[in-house]
């Protein structure tokens, strides 16, 4: 008797999906517009894998609607992010696992976002090197790109990678799956990817291919960029050059129906102690990160300065870390005890300094200065202390009997 598997439409295994769900699982994530939740939809697993499985290898599977969560963005504001069931992650990891291995080799080495091996850190690390080499940069800013791209683009260049019916099928349900509104209608799309999707980063990463990186790769190729999904950087040597290559891509993604901020969109230049030139912009914002002129100590001469144009932690994320850190710790609310906070906050601290103390450390440690002192009026409204130097000493006291309560504390980060 022929397996099961051997009689269906499409060459979808139940290992495939399985290793799928294994990923899903690892990642966690909210629930969908169903309101299942991975240790709901665990309850009845072997049922609702097989489900999965069933309908994608027979051809049958439809995706449901993206559930619609607002989260805030660094820059203030909020953004979008489209949320599948756990389900449809599954199937869209089956897609997304077949699909990979293809175009991961085919990808820029410049192209660093939401790829294996690939992290904010190294583009950041390219782009400080580049910004050492080249005085201009062209800071590029696509204008809702994750809500614009193309599905008939998006169609052409998933096809011309490969011709598995299965694939191109369910990745086109998919851009026209249902988004979930505010008033909890269901709206349908007929442009645009959802963040938040497991197939999302690929497309996005298959798009920007096609309209951007082989383009400026093959006709400006002195020109060396950075891409982490949409957010670019280019690097020029002069304003001209810059404001010229500016014009052309801006009329490239057009070509892909994609526009550029106009506000957010500009050219900078990277003013430094041996760079004099004057410019309306010196400075851009990268993964969260101010590319600016710095005032730097000089190693050789240790009572000289100068100036680098260099990367720190940006003012948008200073103050959203202080926002994240007074959700959770109100000094005023004496009935929670540091230790309690420290359990809270811990693991945000340990990730806030992992990724902003690569590059100009001091300035993000200064951030959690901020935390300290609400430690302080925490005291203050606990023992009812008035005076300034009466806080400071039960602080002290206290964090030399606690040195690693706080995860900033055992960094040396107390004062």
């Amino acid at each position: 008797m022929m397996s099961e598997e051997k009689t269906k439409s499409f060459a979808v295994s139940k290992a495939m999906v399985y290793n799928s769900y294994l990923k899903v699982c690892s990642k966690d994530g909210a629930a969908g517009i169903d309101r299942e939740t991975i240790d709901m939809f665990n309850k009845d697993l072997e049922k609702n894998l097989y489900k999965v499985y069933n309908r994608m290898a027979s051809g049958s599977y439809f995706p449901p609607a993206v559930r619609t969560v607002l989260i805030p963005k660094k820059q203030g504001g909020k953004r979008p992010l489209g949320i599948p069931t756990v389900g449809d992650r599954i199937a869209q990891g089956v897609v997304k696992d077949y699909l990979e291995p293809i175009l991961e080799p085919l990808f820029s080495n410049s192209s660093f976002g939401y790829r294996p091996g690939r992290s904010a850190h190294d583009a950041l690390a390219q782009c400080n090197n580049n910004c050492r080499q080249y005085a201009w940069v062209v800071d590029l800013d696509i204008q809702s790109f994750f809500d614009n791209l193309s599905h008939e683009w998006m169609m052409k260049m998933v096809s011309h990678h490969t011709q598995e019916k299965w694939v191109l099928l369910y990745i086109e349900r998919w851009l026209k799956a249902g988004v979930e509104q505010a008033d909890g209608s269901i709206a349908a799309r007929t442009k645009g990817t959802p963040q938040g999707g497991v197939i999302s980063p690929l497309l996005a990463n298959l798009y920007l291919h096609h309209a951007f990186d082989m383009w400026i790769s093959k006709h400006y190729a002195s020109n060396p960029f950075e891409r982490y999904a949409d957010d670019i950087i280019v690097h020029c040597n002069s304003k001209a050059e810059a404001e010229e290559l500016l014009s052309s891509i801006r009329q490239r993604l057009q070509g892909f129906e994609l526009e550029l901020h106009p506000e957010k969109t500009k050219v900078v230049y990277c003013k430094s102690y041996n760079r004099k030139e004057e410019h309306e912009h010196n400075s851009f914002t990268f993964l969260s990160y101010s590319f600016q002129p710095r005032v730097k100590a000089n190693l050789q001469f240790k009572d000289r300065k100068f100036m680098a144009f260099d990367a720190a932690i940006c003012c948008n994320a200073k103050a959203y870390i202080k926002q994240r850190i007074r959700e959770v710790f109100n000094p005023r609310n004496t009935t929670v005890s540091l230790e309690q906070a420290a359990i809270k906050l811990n693991p945000k601290i340990r990730g806030w300094l992992n990724y902003y103390c690569r590059f100009n450390a001091i300035t993000a440690q200064k951030v959690f200065e901020y935390l300290n002192e609400l430690i302080q009026r925490w005291f203050s409204e606990k023992f009812k202390l008035r005076g300034k130097m009466a806080i400071l000493e039960k602080y002290k006291t206290y964090v030399h009997e606690n040195p690693k309560l706080f995860i900033h504390w055992q960094k040396g980060i107390t004062y």
